[in-house]
């Protein structure tokens, strides 16, 4: 009686290694679009909170902040005219706190528009199809667009 050996041929081995590298070549650039996807998230609900800060300003001064020539607020400081945020990383005019653990100014641009009645906040993504950037686009305005940037406006 000849005994029989039981194990897996090299077929049936490379044809494994075959689906499972043909999975990870599928799989792997949807993994390194989720971090990119979560960091646009974070930037867009970072535009978010700082517009209802920039608007509470607007509630007590009747304009909107003033900006810089690059691209930031200027409302910080105990009289208003720093730059933002101000060395407690925050959005504050004297004692009043518009915005606490305000985002790092290198990740948005500020402009005052019409003399003081409207703003705009751009971002970029690094999600260049972000349904979203176009949809910002349309409901700012924005005239000439820089490619993959997400913008928000006072509305």
């Amino acid at each position: 009686m000849a005994m029989r050996k039981s194990g897996f041929t090299l077929i049936e081995l490379l044809v494994v290694i075959s689906v499972l590298g043909v999975l990870v070549a599928v799989l792997l650039p949807n993994l390194i679009g989720i971090r990119a996807r979560a960091r646009d998230s974070a930037r867009k609900n970072d535009l978010r909170q700082l517009k209802a800060a920039i608007r509470m300003y607007y509630n007590d001064f009747q304009t909107y902040p003033a900006d810089d020539d690059n691209g930031n607020i200027i409302a910080c400081g105990t009289d208003g005219s720093l730059n933002c945020p101000n060395d407690d990383n925050s959005m504050a005019i004297g004692d009043v706190v518009y915005m606490k653990d305000m985002i790092d100014v290198t990740e948005f641009e500020y402009a005052q528009l019409d003399s003081g009645e409207d703003f705009l906040l751009a971002t970029p993504l690094e999600n260049a199809s972000d349904s979203d950037i176009q949809a910002s686009v349309d409901r700012c305005g924005v005239v000439s667009p820089l490619p993959s940037t997400y913008y928000v406006c006072a509305d």
